[in-house]
């Protein structure tokens, strides 16, 4: 501990580590301002154990299945743990939304009671948190098992970012606060402790970060330019249009859509960021006499190469849940100009087009920002790059994605 407190590489690189783990405690500990719901007064929510099912109020029509199903149920906790109730399962004619139940099945219910009694209980999906627990577990470990370090620091970014997604943005956004403005701050938050996480707090750092952030804003700009060019409306996002009937009228759905093209290409400028000024810094490093335009070249060769496999990507990471909606585009011979024109496909588009713009533009400035950064010095150690060193006398550079 004292060597770590005196030796100023350590410093810059334990800090970052300290300061998320500081940060995603607090993260837990504030409450979002939305825990008393009103659907859930006077509500106890537990899983339940389905022991016997009645189907004989189920009309099946086709592939449509509505009516309700009837479920004795065993709960498995809350206030009436233990006791068995009688459980409805409503079923509205979607395969998308509709569930059914089987003897054996472990369901999430809400339970509705006043006093001592169980008023209703409504079983509203299959219980899979403890399934989802054990893919989270089973991930971190592979992560650690292979990443070793670096592994734990990126499940140390992965939880942040969760936790702030959820405790600060998507609060924010349901106040009223103007998303376009809050999501690029909470992107910057979150791109300078990912980056610190692997760097610490030094010039390359400084590189990445100013680099992606840079390539976060152009991708901003076209993306408020094009969705008002397109004449698309934020209700294009999944369930919306619940927001407005559920009391939020005000929410500015166009700008959540806006603030969702640069959030969602972030994590790729990130990456993209980190490659071209890990590998300025390697050249740097290799040649301290390399002048500053000399690296920012170098930076710019690094960055074409990875360019074309980065947008590709995000064709792929956005196209991917639309695969059934072009299947029944072509099922039913609907003419491609129809398809690009249909605005979910116009939306799919500025996404995957915007967000590349983003990954061109990061390319470039993250190589001028690491090339004057980094270059053009005596050498890496006065300029507090000299990765701190392990236990064993090693250095982190492998650890710190070089």
């Amino acid at each position: 501990m004292t060597s770590l407190l005196r030796d100023p590489a350590k410093r810059r690189y334990y800090a970052p580590l300290a300061l998320c783990l500081l940060l995603i405690v607090i993260l837990m500990a504030i409450p979002t301002g939305f825990e008393g719901a009103l659907q859930y007064r006077e509500a106890d929510r537990c899983a339940a154990r389905v022991l016997a099912v009645d189907d004989s109020a189920i009309i099946d029509t086709g592939l449509v299945r509505s009516g309700e199903q009837t479920c004795t149920l065993e709960l498995l906790g809350g206030r009436f743990k233990g006791q068995t109730a009688t459980g409805v399962n409503m079923l509205n004619g979607s395969l998308e939304q509709d569930k059914i139940f089987a003897p054996g099945d472990k369901a999430m219910v809400v339970v509705s009671y006043q006093g001592d009694e169980i008023l209703s209980v409504t079983m509203t999906d299959h219980y899979r948190l403890n399934k989802e627990v054990l893919l989270a577990a089973i991930f971190a470990v592979f992560l650690i098992l292979f990443a070793g370090r670096t592994g734990v620091r990126a499940i140390v970014s992965f939880v942040m970012t969760v936790l702030m997604l959820w405790k600060v943005l998507v609060p924010l956004y349901l106040k009223g606060y103007n998303p376009i403005f809050m999501g690029l701050a909470v992107t910057l938050v979150l791109t300078l402790f990912i980056i610190a996480l692997v760097y610490g707090f030094d010039r390359r750092c400084a590189a990445a970060v100013s680099g992606a952030f840079l390539g976060v804003l152009v991708t901003c700009v076209l993306g408020v330019i094009f969705t008002d060019l397109f004449q698309i409306h934020g209700a294009v996002m999944s369930y919306s249009e619940s927001l407005l009937y559920a009391g939020f009228q005000d929410l500015s759905l166009t700008q959540i859509f806006m603030a969702s093209i640069f959030i969602g290409s972030s994590g790729a400028v990130m990456d993209l960021a980190v490659d071209i000024t890990s590998a300025v810094h390697e050249v740097v490093e290799k040649r301290p006499d390399l002048s500053r335009w000399e690296a920012v070249r170098s930076g710019m060769n690094v960055g074409r190469a990875a360019m074309g496999t980065m947008t590709t990507t995000l064709l792929l990471a956005y196209s991917g849940g639309y695969v059934a909606l072009l299947m029944v585009f072509m099922a039913q011979g609907t003419p491609l100009y129809n398809i690009l024109n249909y605005k979910y496909v116009a939306s799919e588009i500025i996404h995957t087009v915007v967000g590349s713009f983003g990954l061109v533009t990061v390319a470039p400035l993250t190589a001028l920002t690491s090339g004057f950064l980094l270059a053009g010095r005596k050498g890496t150690a006065e300029a507090g790059l000299t990765p701190p060193p392990r236990p064993d006398g090693a250095t982190l550079r492998s650890e710190s994605g070089q």
